[in-house]
């Protein structure tokens, strides 16, 4: 939600409407500096890490026209602090990642216990929006949600911001040179992102035509992906630079980009790729790159886990790669002007 936020404010500033941003001491989103119309408002957790008090504090105090959350934890809250408050606030409340894929990670007792909160308490929300249509689905099958309060709203990651930082020079020798293709992969290192698959991929990949491959960005699986790499005689053309503040400018000069996660809310990254004219593959995961990729129209999807599906979709799409033309069409509809008008309109605020 952080990059969410933060791609949302500019666009937000320009309503002529006042908001304030409630921070919770420890969490994002951090921003260098926030619009004149947008007003810095520390929430502080109480016992057990609850925001409750807090929220039911500011509500009473502040009496806000609207109040936006994103994540379970915080939209169970709002709705919490707004029955107790029995204020006239219009909640609405953001979920982002799939459903099911977040109780099947919790296991099943807390799994289960976690879709009976969803079920007990989205349906109170005046307006529940995701990014994606599947994970409309979901919350309309577990969580109850009325079809009439909910709101697809597509992310909001093209920017003006993001084009420019898309521009700006690389120094690497693998990139922009005459070397061989390079494939791109971006996120956090951690199983959900699952790239043992896209390194198994990469090396078939290897097998068939020479190929690098550059995994920015930094986690728990650091080790295990090395390791791996070096056993599958791999490691002379895998590169794991760490966090990259600028992810664009790598983007908008690979050859490829993959995503290869089990389980997305969206797959914003995958946006962003798109927007910087690179080619993608994906693993047709719940819930997002499928709706993206436009069921494979704009680029290869390989059922999750599926090296060889992967390698042959990389395989594809450096050998003939779709224009860049038609790559950035398919990231308009997460142009971040749109989709803040989008929420303004869910929030019930006129501009």
């Amino acid at each position: 939600m952080d990059r969410v936020v933060a791609n949302l404010l500019p666009e937000l500033a320009r309503s002529g409407q006042a908001f304030d941003l409630l921070r919770i001491r420890g969490h994002g989103p951090y921003l260098e500096a926030l619009p004149a119309n947008v007003r810095d408002c520390p929430l502080p957790a109480a016992h057990r890490n609850t925001v409750l008090p807090g929220l039911v504090r500011y509500l009473r105090r502040e009496r806000p026209q609207a109040l936006l959350t994103a994540s379970h934890r915080l939209n169970r809250a709002a709705l919490q602090a707004r029955y107790l408050t029995r204020l006239p606030s219009r909640v609405v409340i953001r979920m982002g990642m799939t459903l099911r894929g977040q109780a099947e990670a919790l296991g099943p007792r807390r799994g289960r216990r976690l879709l009976r909160a969803m079920r007990r308490w989205y349906p109170r929300a005046e307006a529940v929006v995701c990014p994606s249509q599947g994970l409309g689905e979901e919350l309309r099958e577990l969580a109850g949600v009325p079809a009439e309060r909910l709101h697809v709203i597509p992310n909001p990651i093209v920017t003006a911001r993001l084009e420019r930082l898309a521009a700006e020079p690389v120094d690497d020798e693998w990139l922009g040179g005459e070397g061989p293709p390079v494939v791109l992969a971006a996120g956090s290192l951690e199983p959900r992102k699952d790239l043992a698959t896209l390194l198994r991929a990469f090396a078939h990949l290897r097998q068939r035509r020479p190929a690098r491959l550059i995994i920015l960005g930094e986690g728990g699986e650091r080790g295990a992906l090395e390791r791996q790499a070096a056993a599958l005689g791999i490691a002379a053309d895998v590169r794991l630079p760490g966090f990259e503040p600028n992810p664009y400018r790598y983007m908008a000069r690979a050859d490829a980009f993959a995503l290869t996660s089990w389980r997305e809310g969206s797959g914003a990254v995958l946006v962003e790729a798109l927007a910087c004219g690179t080619p993608a593959v994906a693993t047709d995961c719940p819930v997002g790159p499928g709706e993206i990729l436009q069921d494979g129209a704009v680029g290869p999807l390989a059922p999750v886990g599926d090296d060889r599906a992967v390698a042959e979709g990389l395989e594809r799409v450096l050998a003939d790669p779709p224009s860049a033309a038609t790559l950035r069409a398919a990231a308009e509809p997460f142009r971040a002007e749109a989709s803040a008008a989008a929420y303004l309109a869910a929030l019930g605020v006129a501009t």
